[in-house]
């Protein structure tokens, strides 16, 4: 089915790219990008194409400090409207899909993902962490793991042994923190998981992730 634009001038507004799939009587996928990107990062595209052809909807969507503008990462001072925003994206999509709802981002997008979902579990049935950003990079110990053991959701965590905000030992760390069904994917790369590289990357990721996180799910 063609993609569809998405603008909604909400409050936060969403912006975004929905990949239908072939029936809106699935669930629904709400995914957005890390703090230097955006949402047409090419891996977001792959995952969401991945989703779609198994039957979820995805929408894609900018988080609101990139919708304000093109250049530059977000401010602290702005991260829980970036979380309403993922809410709001929520809303929308559930004006388009019948069945259950998801989300889930790269870095720090995924991290506002985990901490509205712990706020707010009955948002979401799962969780997706792509590059969970642990702590910055040289600071292990400015971890930012406080909402972890709030999770009530099933969580996919795909990680780059390389990464420099989470070692694999550090990640391991973080899944025991999460109360909920989890599982992992692991990546011989860095934080992009990859994908930075023009011809670098593993095309059959997307589909790992989607086959992950649909199994790890179930049919419920």
């Amino acid at each position: 089915m063609p993609l569809e634009r998405i603008a909604v001038a909400t409050d936060p507004p969403v912006r975004g790219v929905l990949h239908p799939a072939a029936s809106l009587e699935g669930s629904g996928f709400v995914l957005t990008h890390g703090a230097g990107g955006n949402a047409e990062a090419p891996l977001l595209v792959a995952v969401a194409e991945a989703f779609a052809a198994r039957g979820v909807s995805v929408l894609r969507c900018d988080l609101p400090y990139r919708q304000a503008r093109a250049r530059g990462g977000p401010s602290p001072a702005g991260a829980a409207r970036d979380r309403a925003g993922l809410r709001t994206a929520l809303g929308v999509l559930r004006e388009r899909v019948a069945g259950r709802l998801f989300l889930g981002g790269h870095s720090y997008g995924g991290r506002q993902a985990s901490m509205l979902v712990a706020d707010e579990p009955a948002l979401v049935s799962g969780l997706l962490l792509q590059s969970y950003p642990l702590h910055p990079p040289g600071k292990p110990e400015d971890v930012r793991i406080a909402h972890l053991p709030r999770l009530r959701v099933p969580t996919l965590l795909v990680h780059g042994t390389t990464d420099p905000f989470a070692t694999s030992n550090e990640l391991a760390s973080l899944r025991a923190l999460i109360p909920a069904r989890t599982a992992l994917i692991t990546v011989n790369a860095g934080h992009d998981l990859g994908w930075g590289r023009p011809r670098s990357f593993d095309r059959a990721l997307p589909s790992r992730i989607a086959a992950a996180f649909l199994d790890l799910v179930g049919n419920g």
